[in-house]
């Protein structure tokens, strides 16, 4: 049976947005399961980079997923899907940032029931065995620096650097200005080369550009 393509007023040219209508409009099952399969790897990196923690990442991209099925019908087919979606992500890492922070102030006390969450491990490739060493040190540092970031630079530099937005892209999801998320990258890479000089006693340049500097 051929694929049903609707027409909305507005509707962006683009299979992510064609598909959530049909999602929408017939609770297509094939077509939800055609996002899902897109876009899993993207948003289990982004609530893993926002919370530290790979097993959390994980549990939040699922929830993800099922309150995009569960709100099907709030979706406007004006909206770019990936605006729609990166929302719903980052709403769930907020509030998971927020229980965090509660269980952590409760455990003050006793630090050994702090909620410290699991190693952070991305699963990226594996660098060789002459890089191994400074490699690891680097990464974990780069990780560690961006955990401590608070909420509104982290989340400005996880869609930049790891999900590779554009600016007016991250302004669009995050519904601020342009200038106000350039001005929050910047003052982001500043904490982070002031953190990483600190725990690695060098200077490691950490810039905006190019992107690759940052994607550990």
């Amino acid at each position: 049976m051929a694929m049903k393509v609707f027409s909305w007023p507005g509707l962006f040219s683009s299979s992510d947005e064609t598909a959530m209508c049909q999602v929408r409009t017939d609770d297509d099952a094939e077509a939800f399961s055609g996002l899902v399969a897109r876009w899993q790897g993207p948003i289990r990196n982004l609530c893993t980079r926002m919370t530290g923690d790979i097993h959390r990442g994980e549990d939040l991209a699922q929830e993800t997923f099922v309150r995009l099925y569960t709100r099907r019908k709030n979706y406007e087919p004006k909206a770019r899907f990936s605006t729609f979606l990166w929302r719903m992500a980052l709403n769930l890492c907020y509030d998971e940032l927020r229980k965090i922070k509660r269980r952590r102030e409760l455990s003050l006390e006793d630090p050994q029931d702090a909620d410290g969450g699991s190693v952070f491990d991305p699963g990226t490739d594996e660098p060789g065995p002459d890089d191994c060493l400074a490699g690891n040190e680097r990464a974990e540092a780069v990780r560690h620096a961006l955990v401590e970031l608070e909420e509104p630079y982290r989340v400005v530099v996880v869609l930049r650097h790891y999900e590779g937005l554009k600016f007016r892209e991250i302004a669009d999801v995050l519904e601020l200005p342009e200038g106000t998320v350039k001005s929050r990258m910047f003052e982001a890479v500043s904490r982070l080369n002031k953190t990483l000089n600190s725990l690695l006693g060098d200077k490691p340049q950490i810039t905006a550009r190019p992107r690759e500097k940052l994607l550990i």
